[in-house]
């Protein structure tokens, strides 16, 4: 479990020194066991905060829902742009399930993913496949459930990370073990389904050994990017399965599907004890391409980025030169990226070192205003002292480099002794420069609260490109977003046609606001910002 011994105000009163300043801080109490497991940023910038709790008598009572089953129940928590609670939810089953990943959907809800041990009863209307299941639950913006889906096989699985693609269905990655039909001890899954829950195909991939996978993005065209970290050797196979793809309807005797399944073996070899191992999938989900990075220790991909002509892959590594890893560590673990074009030939590669065990947590590609061009990367995580236990040992850090990989800066700040623990488990970089920290604290175990700090950074602030006013999607379907680049406290959103005729009219204090234009018909629109300091801007919005 990663630890981060720091006194959070003293922690932040360090980086106010480095041109960094507390927005907003959220502590959300609790009573019992909880597990903090994502942040999740919405495309309004609002944050759903995710985890897994055992729900108190009074908290069921409260709810006026008899779900008292003294497991683990999937917890979600929504907080606005200012930080204030908007809602709270738990999903229960009748035994543990455990919240593992979360999706902003483009309508502004979520779809979570969690791994569940639960059969029919209480929240969940599926009965359990066998083993542990995959069970995903869609909501709205308000936190109620649209539809949920179990998936799973006799085996145990694992959810890992989920995905809303292009055509607005999902893909969804976790881990299957001794699967009827698999590779290894533990394989990669993945299932496509629409945006109704309905499962498209599904996909289990692996080599003679363990793969777990770590992190998966969309990417331009429609597919996916899964970050895997490999422990296993390649699977031979014959000229006539490579031809074929490896399809097989019914590699897992219980799956009852007439979707297709397909099995892909590991087609490159390991360098060392643990790669990167990347596996680009097409919108089909079928593999495209797969390439395998790493020296002869221990290599663990940790998250992707998407890039305006390829990818960044980040990491860390054990590893001197050696394989296909051409840098090599300075102490302890060293951060290691990759850059690939699209094709997923590598552009460069690069490491850095905070000394002694440095933890990648979050990484984000800044990207013109046009989304044409990148400009930078910046990375947030953490270093922590091999082998230590005691206070001092932790230092939170951000590393700034430019798009060739090229370090610009970088600031840290060290903890202090304090009474109770902290723990962060999760970082995000906004796209205004704003950084989310999302972690627990506690005085007495078992009753670990929640601590959500959301940080200015000046410097950070510096990076991002000014704009006026921004619509996404667009052309757009059924909901935009309208972000306002200049700073405000109360907003008007008006809606024109070309004629001038006003259509709508809406007040915010957010940066970024969602509008309805499933009424609108196809065309063209006007959308004007008028603020109270005097502001205004204006761009077009296109129905499709």
């Amino acid at each position: 479990m990663r630890k981060l011994f720091m006194n959070v105000c003293v922690l932040y009163t360090g980086l106010c020194i480095s041109a960094q300043e507390v927005v907003w801080q959220k502590d959300l109490k609790s009573s019992t066991q909880d597990f903090l497991s994502q942040v999740t940023t919405t495309i309004d910038q609002q944050y759903l905060i995710t985890g897994s709790s055992i729900q108190s008598k009074n908290q069921s009572q409260a709810a006026d829902r008899q779900k008292q089953n003294n497991g683990y129940d999937l917890h979600l928590v929504k907080l606005n742009q200012q930080g204030e609670e908007v809602w709270e939810k738990y999903f229960s089953g009748s035994n543990h399930d455990y919240l593992s990943a979360t999706v902003t959907t483009q309508d502004g809800g979520f779809l979570v993913a969690g791994t569940s041990f639960s059969g029919k009863g209480f929240d969940k209307k599926d009965d359990s496949k066998g083993g542990s299941d995959i069970w995903l639950v869609r909501i709205n913006e308000f936190g109620d459930e649209l539809w949920q889906q179990t998936l799973g096989t006799s085996s145990d699985e694992e959810a890992r990370a989920v995905i809303q693609t292009t055509d607005l269905g999902f893909v969804v990655a976790g881990n299957v073990q001794n699967a009827a039909k698999g590779y290894g001890s533990k394989d990669v899954w993945v299932t496509r389904i629409d945006k109704n829950g309905k499962e498209l195909s599904q996909l289990i991939l692996g080599g003679k050994g363990l793969d777990e996978v770590e992190k998966m993005i969309t990417t331009r065209d429609g597919g996916a990017l899964l970050g895997i970290y490999s422990r296993s050797s390649e699977v031979l196979v014959s000229g006539s399965d490579k031809e074929s793809g490896m399809r097989d309807a019914g590699f897992i005797s219980d799956v009852k599907t007439p979707n297709p399944v397909y099995r892909t073996p590991k087609q490159t070899e390991n360098f060392g004890e643990g790669d990167y191992w990347i596996v680009k999938l097409d919108k089909n989900g079928k593999v495209e391409w797969e390439k395998n990075f790493g020296g002869k220790g221990d290599d663990h991909v940790r998250t992707l980025a998407l890039t305006s002509n390829g990818f960044i892959i980040g990491g860390e590594s054990r590893s001197e030169r050696a394989g296909n890893k051409t840098v090599g560590i300075k102490e302890g673990t060293d951060l290691w990226l990759i850059a690939l074009n699209e094709r997923g030939d590598e552009q460069w590669q690069k490491s850095y070192n905070f000394k002694n065990r440095d933890i990648l947590m979050g990484m984000s590609v800044l990207h013109s205003v046009d989304d044409t061009s990148s400009k930078g990367i910046l990375l947030g995580g953490y270093t922590q002292a091999e082998g230590k236990i005691q206070t001092d040992d932790e230092t939170f850090w951000m590393l700034y480099l430019d798009y060739n990989g090229n370090e610009q800066w970088r600031k840290y700040v060290k903890g202090e002794s304090k009474k109770k623990e902290e723990r962060l488990f999760d970082l995000k970089l906004n796209r205004d420069g704003s950084i989310v920290l999302a972690g627990t604290s506690t005085e007495e175990l078992g009753k670990e609260n929640w601590k959500i700090v959301k940080l200015g950074d000046k410097q950070v602030d510096q990076l991002i490109e000014k704009y006026d006013i921004k619509i996404y999607p667009n052309p757009v379907s059924d909901y935009a977003y309208v972000e306002i680049g200049f700073d405000f406290k109360d907003a008007d959103i008006l809606l024109y046609d070309m004629s001038g005729r006003q259509l709508q009219s809406l007040k915010t204090k957010n940066r970024v606001t969602k509008i309805n234009t499933q009424a609108l018909v196809q065309g063209a629109y006007l959308v004007t910002i008028k603020t109270d300091n005097n502001k205004a801007a204006n761009a077009k919005l296109i129905k499709k």
